[in-house]
């Protein structure tokens, strides 16, 4: 009778009564349900940032057709949405730990896409389409040499992200201007004519001169500041929510404005990019440390520096109330101070 403790069926046990060993095929997987189940995570991680990359894609292709349609306004707001989305797929595969080569791919090509492909059109379509003749053909061009700078902008991002042996503050900067504010500044024109109209700003030779520029500021190496590492100082919290509360009330009323606002700003700050590069580049002992600290000893060195303003009365203040200099000339026609009888002379 055979055991209550060996194992049934046939073929488990050899003749001398030990158990037979499995042998395993090559190709086979023999994993375990916990490597199954690691598994369907990190496939279901890498699946939420792609699905986002694609929603973006989408957005920006939808807006091409908005426009095209005369649609404008639902166009504008696809870009943005599609923006928004690409802001979100890099940060939510950061923090899921789902970053992949694969991903990155998609997400290059969507924004070349959305900010090269799709504002080129939008402006093509909305703006030169209904231009004559010759002018409608330099339009064109205009709109190509902007998607190709956009283009070759992303191929250097991609580029420069590969470089381990870049200082620590080049994560502060971007090397030009980035793709999603490029796209929004070459579809001013059009914001601009949804405002105000027809007029100069929307001849070939206006839009065209804008296109160049913005093409120009995506490929140039001018450097502009990446908000990404930015911190909010809790002193200037109460002053950025009243920003925030002034952009949503032109978001919601005067749309264009607010764009209008928004692109000035960002050229403005240009300028104080490129300094703020060319002081932390020249000061290497910097270049590790936060944006804080640097804007700090930036500060301190300015203030070393400088020189320091008088604090003292004016000259016509002080001739007015006939106050003198101990020892200095008295001032004509100025009227004299009595001196009291109980004071040191």
């Amino acid at each position: 009778m055979p055991s209550a403790t060996a194992p049934r069926g046939p073929g488990r046990l050899r003749r001398d009564g030990s158990p037979r060993r499995r042998l395993r095929v090559a190709g086979r997987r023999t994993g375990r349900p916990d490597d199954t189940r690691r598994r369907s995570l990190r496939d279901g991680r890498m699946f939420l940032p792609s699905a986002l990359t694609i929603l973006a894609l989408c957005a920006g292709l939808t807006a091409v057709r908005s426009a095209d349609a005369g649609n404008v306004d639902t166009a504008l707001a696809l870009l943005v949405a599609a923006a928004i989305l690409d802001g979100l797929d890099g940060r939510v595969a950061r923090l899921m730990g789902a970053t992949t080569k694969i991903g990155a791919e998609i997400d290059s090509l969507a924004d070349a896409v959305n900010f090269g492909v799709a504002p080129a059109l939008i402006v093509y379509s909305t703006v030169l389409r209904d231009q004559d003749g010759a002018a409608q053909d330099l339009g064109w061009i205009l709109v190509l040499i902007y998607c190709a700078a956009i283009i070759l902008r992303l191929a250097r991002f991609n580029t420069l992200l590969d470089d381990d042996d870049a200082p620590g503050y080049t994560r502060d900067f971007f090397v030009g201007v980035p793709a999603p504010i490029a796209a929004l500044t070459a579809l001013l024109p059009v914001g601009v004519l949804q405002h105000f109209g027809d007029g100069w700003w929307t001849s070939t030779v206006a839009v065209g001169v804008w296109m160049i520029f913005v093409s120009i500021l995506a490929v140039s190496r001018c450097p502009t500041l990446s908000f990404k590492s930015a911190r909010v100082r809790p002193s200037a919290l109460a002053g950025l929510l009243i920003v925030v509360a002034a952009a949503a009330a032109l978001l919601m009323t005067f749309p264009y404005i607010l764009m209008m606002v928004v692109v000035a700003a960002y050229l403005i700050h240009i300028p104080f990019a490129w300094r703020m590069q060319r002081w932390v580049a020249s000061h290497p002992e910097h270049w590790d440390a936060p944006p804080r600290d640097r804007r700090i000893q930036r500060r301190d060195e300015r203030r070393a520096g400088g020189v320091r303003r008088h604090t003292g009365p004016r000259k016509a203040s002080a001739a007015r109330l006939g106050l003198r200099r101990p020892g200095a000339p008295e001032a004509p026609g100025a009227p004299t101070t009595p001196v009291s009888a109980d004071s040191e002379g």
